[in-house]
């Protein structure tokens, strides 16, 4: 057993695949990866816990602290499965989330389709209220409309409430007598306010945040009180910590009240792991690139500090282009973030030409080659086809492939219509993702007035270095890392974050 200084610290990043565990101890490092339980995500958690600490020898009550990043929130907002959410806000800007910042992001598109809003229009209600941007009250709130609005809540059933009134983010008074009359009447809804949640100009901005914070808030409340029961039940009786979108480490509690703030929890993980790296080896200039089983992840580093932005998009859903995506007004760790993964399905369109993702075949059922009941192709399928996969020591040797389910799906969904072999069929889907990905590089530097050439690609996640030779031979970029512990990146990032 370990002595108190010698306590174990663990990194756990659950993904759309894969739940990983980094344990470090006296300098070494153990890491371990669970197929993710979607129905309840921490026995995955749990599972991956006792497995690296049998690995490394010791008992579950050796850890002295837990980092945990999720990507919960974020497939929460994209898959639209939060809870029912009523907004508040002040009258005459009940269709701010639908007018957004009215700019184009594709200017010559006469059909342009901007993203639905969060919260639908007969979820937003209005109060009649208003402070100058001074923070001056030019019309007080009303008792009697607050408790009107309380009896709409009421009505309408509603698991969670975000209130955002015009400029509560230099006076917060109204947003606050809000709150405390929906408490009173209503102790057990979830309520989020904008001047706690992103107290900052642009009302848009702040707007869909404070509502994407109450959409997703009941969630994760729920699954972190889980989450710390189950570890604490298992025998690890040690402080848990939350990974947020800027790299930074913070308490359950905050997490809890601000889950908005997860929403590239892991991600964010990759990214610091790479900076570490960069730091190792003294590389000025560096892009990550993150390749997990559902997505793959994007992210400048310079000067060994990855590249931070105040506002973030979820979900952009026309060729990577800012605007066309749902704006999250929070610190984060920059990148793009497109569905191509080892998991990635693998189809073809009305037009005969195959297309890589978004949609995922995730850990249930998983790739064909998986033989957990999968049908249709995806990345990892044609990988193992190509040769990059050891069928017999997949994932530590934990997942058996089955070269003949993955040549059957790729065959039926992809080759045979196109009259080509099972081998050309998974080349096909390769070079479809790379492309795919090589894209989402360039756009992300051009975004950010850099030549993608010029940077050094260090590459992590379970199926980044698979696919990092044709990525930088794609992009221009020269050569690449794989560090140790790639397979873990993200978990082993959490390691490295600092707190705050």
């Amino acid at each position: 057993m370990s002595t108190p200084q010698q306590k174990a610290r663990v990194g756990v990043d659950i993904g759309g695949t894969f739940t990983d565990v980094a344990l470090e101890i006296a300098g070494k490092l153990y890491s371990t990866k669970v197929l993710t339980d979607y129905e309840a995500p921490e026995r995955a958690i749990v599972q991956g816990l006792r497995d690296v600490a049998k690995d490394a020898g010791i008992a579950l009550s050796d850890i002295g602290i837990i980092i945990h990043g999720t990507t919960l929130a974020t497939n929460a907002l994209i898959e639209r499965r939060g809870a029912h959410t009523a907004f508040i806000t002040t009258e005459g800007f009940r269709d701010v989330l639908e007018m957004r910042s009215e700019s184009r992001f594709e200017q010559y598109d006469l059909d342009i389709k901007l993203p639905p809003a969060l919260i639908d229009r007969r979820d937003r209600l209005t109060l009649r209220e208003r402070v100058d941007a001074a923070g001056g009250v030019l019309i007080a709130p009303s008792d009697a409309d607050m408790q009107a609005l309380a009896e709409q809540i009421e009505a309408g059933g509603y698991d969670s409430v975000a209130i955002g009134f015009i400029h509560a983010y230099v006076n917060d008074a109204h947003e606050q007598r809000m709150r405390e009359v929906l408490s009173r009447r209503l102790p057990d809804v979830s309520i989020s306010i904008s001047s706690e949640v992103s107290p900052q100009l642009r009302e848009f901005e702040r707007f869909n945040t404070v509502c994407a914070n109450a959409y997703v808030r009941p969630l994760m409340q729920s699954y972190l009180d889980r989450l710390v029961k189950k570890i604490h039940e298992a025998g690890a009786d040690c402080p848990v910590f939350i990974m947020h979108s800027g790299g930074g480490i913070i308490s359950v509690d905050s997490a809890s009240r601000f889950p908005v703030r997860l929403v590239e929890s892991g991600p964010a993980g990759g990214a610091i792991f790479a900076a570490h790296i960069a730091a190792r080896y003294a590389l000025d200039a560096v892009l990550s690139f993150d390749m997990g089983g559902t997505t793959a992840k994007i992210c400048l580093i310079d000067e060994q500090t990855p590249k931070t932005a105040n506002t973030f998009e979820v979900a952009r859903t026309y060729r990577f282009k800012k605007g066309s995506g749902m704006p999250i007004s929070i610190p984060v760790v920059e990148m793009v973030e497109i569905g191509a993964g080892g998991g990635s399905i693998a189809g073809l369109d009305v037009m005969r030409q195959i297309r890589v993702g978004p949609h995922s075949a995730g850990s249930e059922p998983g790739p064909a080659c998986y033989r957990r009941g999968g049908k249709l192709p995806t990345v990892t399928d044609a990988d193992l086809l190509l040769g990059r996969l050891d069928p017999d020591n997949f994932a530590g040797g934990s997942i058996s492939l089955s070269t003949e389910f993955a040549q059957t799906a790729v065959l039926n969904e992809v080759a045979q219509p196109l009259e080509l072999s099972a081998q050309d069929g998974a080349y096909g889907i390769a070079e479809v993702v790379d492309e795919n990905m090589s894209n989402a590089a360039r756009v992300h530097t051009v975004e950010s007035g850099r030549e993608i050439s010029k940077y050094t690609m260090i590459t992590f996640g379970g199926a980044g270095p698979l696919h990092a030779a044709r990525l930088c031979e794609k992009t221009g970029i020269d050569r690449f890392l794989v560090p140790p512990g790639a397979g873990v990146g993200s978990a082993i990032g959490f390691l490295r974050s600092p707190f705050g």
